[in-house]
């Protein structure tokens, strides 16, 4: 057993640079959206679905998983390395120049293929921490928020911008996450019970109350993230456009998503010391805050914005891994996979609704500046599921007792 922990830091470490890798494929195309606009002739509504192809594959994926608890059956480490395989390939596509229908389709197929990472490295890791959970996941989110952003630092830096080099990158990047997987990788000392498929472990799940009341708390924490995330950039164009002065749209908005890397570390040990309902409504209440206010600086000045802009980036994400961590304190263990499948499923089926809303609220107001006003009731419902969750008996269960 010593030796084994002494490991869990390569592991922790390894895990994080290969989710990095892997999750370069989500936003890949959406960093590129400008460029596919103009190659495919795309409406904005069309636009749209480059961004919420993924959503909608991980979320029909999840769900399966969840349903089938096939999480729960199989070796985690095999899951992730045939998924960043499959999502490598499915991304890759886009620089074939297939046409819009066959563009989407891989889109909708790489985020099938994600929704075999995320959520079973989020079991995984949790095979290889007990004490400080909270801080392990809140570095895997740390990596995933970091993959996120990565193909908008490749098109804020690049020279003679070629659309298709994000998508090589991105491509070439999950396919070493793949063989990080497969090789690498094997789960820790905390193994989890293994189980075999049942269609009622879904109801079981449903009606537990605290569970239930973890994931509300998530669900208003995705209302609000992804739609920021996928609009943020097309945001900051717009305020640009009307007068702000900002000179780069595209490396703000890496720094925005970026700034939740160090959000999901600070998230994490908060966690583990003042308990995940008193952090994850902390941060809630300060991002859905950002949300309401940052349109007041739509037109500058340029400082007001950028610093909002980065706050939000830094607590939009900063909560998420504790949403995964109390599931995997909470739940049965014998259909924590199932659990985690499900909150994630869900909640990205949110967030293609709310990522389609945003630029159809845009288009009715004529305008960007008061679009983000939609996201705000999302954390704040979050933030009082997540202190409700707090009188339950079960929530000792948290963090060591820290609730």
């Amino acid at each position: 057993m010593s030796s084994a922990l002494s490991n869990r830091w390569f592991v922790l470490v390894v895990t994080g640079v290969a989710l990095v890798l892997s999750l370069t494929t989500w936003y890949s195309a959406t960093a590129i959206v400008p460029e596919l606009t103009v190659l495919m002739s795309l409406s904005l509504s069309q636009a749209t679905w480059f961004t919420n192809g993924v959503q909608v594959g991980f979320v029909v994926c999840a769900l399966s998983l969840s349903l089938l608890s096939l999480l729960d059956i199989y070796k985690s480490s095999t899951i992730m390395a045939i998924s960043a395989f499959i999502a490598g390939i499915a991304n890759a596509i886009l620089i074939l120049e297939p046409g819009i229908v066959l563009s989407l389709f891989s889109r909708f197929i790489t985020g099938m293929a994600l929704a075999g990472i995320y959520p079973t490295v989020i079991k995984f890791i949790a095979t290889w921490f007990k004490k400080g959970r909270g801080f392990a996941m809140g570095i895997m989110l740390s990596s995933l928020t970091l993959g996120s952003a990565l193909p908008h630092l490749v098109r804020a830096v690049g020279v003679q911008f070629d659309w298709k080099l994000v998508i090589f990158m991105s491509s070439f990047a999950c396919l070493t996450a793949a063989v990080l997987f497969a090789f690498v990788l094997q789960d820790g000392p905390y193994k989890f019970s293994k189980t075999k498929a049942d269609l009622n472990q879904l109801g079981r799940i449903i009606k537990d109350r605290p569970l239930m009341l973890v994931n509300i708390g998530y669900f208003g924490h995705m209302w609000e993230l992804y739609a920021m995330w996928g609009w943020f950039f097309v945001y900051a164009i717009a305020a640009k456009s009307t007068g702000l002065g900002l000179e780069n749209a595209a490396l703000l908005t890496f720094l925005v998503i970026a700034a939740g890397a160090a959000g999901c570390v600070l998230g994490g040990w908060l966690a583990d010391r003042i308990g995940r309902c008193y952090a994850t409504a902390c941060l809630m209440v300060i991002s859905g805050t950002c949300a309401l206010t940052i349109g007041l600086c739509f037109n500058g000045p340029p400082w007001f914005f950028i610093t909002i802009a980065l706050i939000w980036g830094l607590t939009a994400v900063a909560d998420s891994a504790q949403f995964s961590a109390a599931v995997t304190e909470l739940s049965d263990k014998s259909m924590v996979g199932s659990a985690l499948a499900l909150q994630m499923g869900v909640g990205f089926a949110i967030t293609i609704f709310v990522i389609w809303l945003l630029p159809v609220v845009a288009e009715h107001q004529g305008s960007w500046r008061w679009s983000f006003l939609i996201l705000a009731p999302g954390p704040f419902l979050g933030a009082l599921s997540m202190l409700l969750l707090r009188s339950e008996a079960r929530s000792y269960l948290l963090a060591d007792g820290r609730r």
